[in-house]
């Protein structure tokens, strides 16, 4: 593990540059070299007493200009401000003081850098004239790495200060082309120049400002580390600021060499997290949730991928369902915890996000709306992120169903669209967690976009239920435990294969009256052959068993042959596994994988199928006592109207 001598970035340091940074945003000069305009200039007129900010503003977003031009200038606050009606928004204030903070700290980190370099004493002498020949290429290898180290603090810094105003706006920034290497302030009025540009062309309105900043800052860092790369050998001199790391404490902002700070996108999550112990019983789903906690860390950022769906072990959806009271919502607490620990110490970005009930609005089209919002939130892949869907059979509602309101077929529509559509794209950085207490009352085709499923069934042994007693009475008294040892039941592993060997025959009823035939009609399942003829019984036994049945089922075996545990030490130093390359997490992944059997896929079958059967058995009961209520209360209404009459 490589380590990091971590000094703070002093604030005064940083406020030293205000005036600087301030004047860059107000306004200067810049003639493009290496980019082509994409719009005019913004225009400054200076006189005596009168003010430079413009009296009025064009009509066109993004333009804001007057009367009298000059050439090359550079306004990015009036730019921002023109996008207004007179007055700056709250918006276009906060990505102001973004940029305006950002150059500070960039102008800040390249002081230090040229301290610490021995550059300072080069300016200095290259101002009176006396750099000693051999001296030059030093000086300008200085130069250079002075400038990406401030190019790249910049868009570091921005990216992680306009990240909490980050929607679901996107923009397509291209590459920055006006990157200029000859020292740092002509390499800051380089990029805001192209910032200013992009602005002006792009942003239309507040919340695409603020996506062009953002687009911007990342397209900036990755132009800087790739220039950085090629630089390493003999040409820009940057080993102090790759080799050591600062913290702006008033920012909550690490400075670790060419390597992109990640900041949260949309605020804390307010919720009491659960440790995996507090959860009693649910080995399985305890399990999955243990292991899909440390899949979705895997992800990549840089390449925007996950190794795990790359590889096919990753759940993207999966249906928890269970009796009131079981753990549900323990379940979903303990997951987020994990996931808030892991990204915490990994530094990346962590997003939870729950879709529920007081979502669903009576004006049409606005549940879609509010669906549309959490699924592109959830699926923004420049964060870690977690979405449940609680009690969905209330929030969704089934097609057909007459007692549905609008706004839960518009969610319905949605999701099913999300979850499964043409245009799905799973990155492995998400993941949707479905939560039902009737789950028979959700459509079939949106459950059956659950990839997988957690039946949560809550304590069930004798010690499940010694165990939850003493966690829930907690440490106020002196109760003897007795002859058993505490969460000795709920050891995962033990307890998963337990569970996993239970599905080796069917547990529902009508699924076990399919198996009883097909193995009596062909023997032990052993061979892919026989395997199939299960499936057609399943399906002929329950229509709904269709062909996405099978691809759930296919998925849920892949996941585990990825049937091992990423080890904590690689969650608590981001080093040994989240940090590596692409590539390199792919073949260490590769290396930890055990083969399909046939036990898992018949094991597979079993727990699917059995959930599909236990669903529509469960449904068809609800409905039939139902009816027979119906009928009942009919004989009796009839009963007590003949004894009135007569």
């Amino acid at each position: 593990m490589s380590t990091r001598d971590t000094m703070e970035l002093k604030e005064e340091v940083i406020r030293a540059q205000y005036e600087a940074a301030l004047g860059m945003v107000l306004g200067f000069d810049h003639a493009p070299r290496l980019a082509k305009p994409l719009v005019a200039a913004a225009v400054a007129e200076r006189s005596p007493g009168i003010g430079t900010r413009p009296t009025f503003r064009s009509t066109v977003p993004g333009m804001a200009t007057r009367t009298t031009a000059r050439p090359g200038g550079v306004r990015l606050a009036e730019r921002v401000e023109g996008l207004g009606d007179g007055l700056v928004s709250p918006v276009q204030a906060a990505c102001l003081n973004a940029v305006r903070r950002a150059l500070a700290i960039a102008l800040a980190m390249g002081a230090t850098f040229s301290a610490q370099s021995g550059l300072a004493e080069l300016k200095k002498a290259n101002l009176e004239g006396r750099v000693p020949e051999p001296r030059r290429g030093e000086f300008g290898e200085l130069l250079a790495g002075e400038a990406l180290v401030v190019l790249f603090t910049f868009g570091n810094a921005l990216a992680y200060l306009i990240a909490p105003h980050v929607g679901t706006s996107t923009v397509e920034i291209g590459e920055v082309e006006e990157v200029l290497t000859d020292n740092a302030p002509l390499a800051l009025q380089g990029v805001l120049w192209e910032l200013d540009q992009d602005i002006g062309a792009l942003a239309s309105d507040d919340a695409r400002l603020v996506a062009v900043v953002s687009a911007f800052a990342e397209a900036l860092m990755k132009k800087v580390q790739i220039r950085a790369e090629a630089s390493s050998s003999g040409g820009a001199r940057v080993s102090v600021f790759t080799g050591a790391s600062w913290k702006v404490e008033a920012d909550g902002l690490t400075i670790a060499g060419f390597k992109p700070a990640r900041a949260a996108k949309g605020g804390m999550i307010a919720m009491a997290f659960k440790q995996p112990h507090e959860v009693v019983g649910n080995h399985i789903a305890k399990y999955q949730s243990l292991r899909l906690a440390k899949m979705l860390m895997a992800y990549d950022f840089e390449r925007r991928l996950n190794p795990f769906a790359e590889l096919g072990g990753f759940i993207f959806t999966f249906m928890g369902d269970g009796k009131p009271g079981t753990g549900k919502t323990t379940l979903i607490q303990m997951m987020a915890g994990l996931l808030n620990d892991y990204c915490k110490v990994a530094g990346y970005p962590f997003r939870y996000q729950n879709f529920s009930i007081d979502q669903i609005d009576s004006y049409q089209g606005k549940s879609g709306q509010n669906a549309k919002a959490f699924i592109d939130a959830v699926l923004d892949p420049g964060v870690i992120a977690f979405g449940t869907i609680d009690d969905i059979d209330q929030v969704a509602g089934k097609r057909g169903d007459r007692q549905s309101s609008a706004g839960q077929q518009e969610v319905t529509a949605v999701f099913m669209q999300a979850f499964a559509g043409a245009g799905t794209v799973v990155r492995g950085n998400c993941t949707f967690g479905m939560f039902s207490n009737f789950p028979e009352n959700v459509d079939d085709a949106l459950r059956q976009r659950a990839g997988a499923r957690f039946l949560v069934d809550g304590p069930q042994s004798r010690e499940d239920y010694i165990d939850i007693l003493a966690l829930l009475l907690g440490k106020n008294h002196a109760i003897p435990v007795g002859e058993h040892q505490l969460f000795a039941a709920q050891e995962i592993r033990k307890a998963v294969a337990a569970s996993y060997a239970g599905h080796a025959q069917p547990h529902e009823a009508g699924l076990l009256a399919v198996w009883d035939r097909v193995s009596g009609e062909i023997g032990k399942l052993d061979t892919l052959a026989k395997l199939g003829a299960y499936l057609k019984a399943i399906q002929a036994a329950d229509e709904r068993f269709t062909g996405r049945a099978v691809k759930n089922i296919t998925d849920a075996v892949k996941v585990r042959a990825m049937d091992f545990e990423l080890p904590d030490e690689w969650m608590a130093e981001p080093d040994l596994f989240l940090f590596k390359p692409y590539d390199e997490k792919l073949a260490m992944i590769r290396g930890l994988m055990t083969p399909i059997s046939v036990e898992m896929v018949i094991q597979e079958i079993n727990r699917y199928a059995d959930s599909e059967f236990r669903y529509a058995d469960k449904s068809d009961e609800v409905a039939i006592e139902a009816m027979v209520r119906d009928f009942g209360r009919t004989e009796e209404a009839k009963r007590r109207y003949l004894e009135g009459k007569g």
